[in-house]
């Protein structure tokens, strides 16, 4: 099979797991970004969470139920901006439709799936490439402060236990404690834990940027600076950029984030994604850091140790399109991330600070499949984006391959 020349709309972690994939499957790949290099917008500072275990769909009772704290503004962690225009209105509906007990399962549980086809993608790039991204395995913990989320907790595991070679542990706080002793000054706030020992991590950035020097030892094309602003879809589809450059190619694969639905408007495809905004801060670790990654669940906030950096992220902003920093709510990032675990990071000596756009779909799951002639879209992966990068490229390049 000859390969093909295909274009990547999009140089985060999924643009280039799925250049990489590609290429590796024999085909010819141009990346094309704006921004200045690979990985640098929302994949650039995000939880840096490699969460296989933990593929939990936005839309839920739980939610559902919060709906008027959210709409008030009243929940610190999760807040709603209702817009009125048609695409929103149509997500809020999607949304409501899958807010409820067996779309939440259904939707978790198609995520766990590709969520294991991805470690399993992401192993074979790193094997085949010598892939170096601060990948490591110091396993999570999920942190309950309430026996009822616990208790909610515990039956989602089970399920999750029956689709998946999950290994997972329910823990007291104790047990906890004994997983992560940096734990034990806030053991009396933990109603339980789950602890996940395989779970991994990895800076998303530095693997863009490690696939782009793969993809140029291999006469590949990564373009920066380069904003595309049409897509003209047919037998031999183009890119057309803000200064009239214009790129052709057998396939266009458009991973281009919340950036992806203005680009399928050009040819009457409108794409079920709305902006979900997060923060982070780098800070150096604290003298109690932990070494496991660490999810506080109450507060929605993730410590990710980095090597000699601890990465916190949290806060969820559905439908804030603003790619500003907003000083208040990061102050509330780090008020959550102290209260959380007080010793984490040098709190008063951040290195540098984050904001990103998830692109989410109604049902948290990635838009990955033909959207016109010669466009595929791989888009649409929530916050969820590094940990179902590979497993979405391997899912595309297949698509590819069927249609060829």
């Amino acid at each position: 099979m000859s390969g093909r020349d295909i274009i990547v709309i999009g140089a985060g972690v999924v643009g280039m797991a799925t250049a990489l994939t590609l290429v590796d499957r024999g085909h010819r790949v141009t990346v094309l970004d704006s921004a200045p290099e690979p990985g640098r917008g929302t994949s650039f500072a995000n939880g840096a969470q490699l969460s296989y275990a933990y593929t939990d769909a936005l839309a839920s009772p739980a939610v559902r139920r919060q709906l008027p704290r959210l709409l008030l503004a009243l929940d610190p962690a999760f807040r709603l901006t209702p817009h009125f225009d048609p695409d929103f209105v149509r997500w809020g509906l999607a949304f409501l439709r899958n807010a409820n007990a067996d779309g939440f399962t259904r939707n978790t549980l198609a995520g766990l799936t590709l969520a294991f086809e991805s470690r399993e993608a992401l192993y074979a790039l790193i094997a085949r490439h010598g892939l170096r991204f601060g990948h490591a395995m110091p396993g999570k913990l999920h942190l309950y402060r309430t026996e009822a989320s616990f208790a909610a907790a515990r039956i989602l595991a089970a399920l999750k236990a029956q689709a998946a070679p999950i290994v997972q542990h329910v823990l007291s706080a104790g047990e906890a404690v004994a997983v992560e002793p940096m734990l034990d000054a806030v053991r009396g706030r933990i109603a339980g834990a789950l602890h996940t020992p395989e779970e991994e991590t990895g800076d998303p950035h530095l693997f863009c940027m490690a696939v782009r020097d793969v993809l140029a030892g291999q006469g590949q094309q990564v373009v920066c600076g380069v904003e595309i602003v049409r897509i003209e879809a047919g037998g031999s589809p183009r890119a057309i950029a803000r200064d009239g450059r214009v790129w052709r190619a057998d396939r266009i694969i458009l991973c281009a984030g919340v950036d992806s639905p203005k680009l399928a408007r050009a040819f009457g495809v409108r794409l079920p994604i709305q902006p979900v905004k997060g923060y982070s801060i780098t800070a150096r670790p604290g003298p109690s850091a932990p070494g496991v990654s660490i999810t506080d669940v109450a507060n929605r906030v993730v410590f990710c140790r980095l090597g000699e950096r601890m990465r916190i992220a949290g806060l969820a902003e559905l439908g804030n399109r603003s790619r500003d920093v907003d000083p208040a709510r990061l102050a509330t990032l780090i008020a959550s991330a102290r209260e959380a675990l007080p010793d984490a990071a040098h709190y008063d000596q951040i290195e540098s600070s984050w904001t990103g756009l998830r692109p989410t779909t109604p049902d948290s799951l990635p838009v990955t499949r033909p959207i016109a002639p010669g466009v595929i879209a791989n888009t649409g992966h929530g916050g969820l984006g590094w940990t179902y990068a590979a497993g979405s490229a391997a899912r595309v390049a297949r698509l590819i391959e069927e249609k060829h």
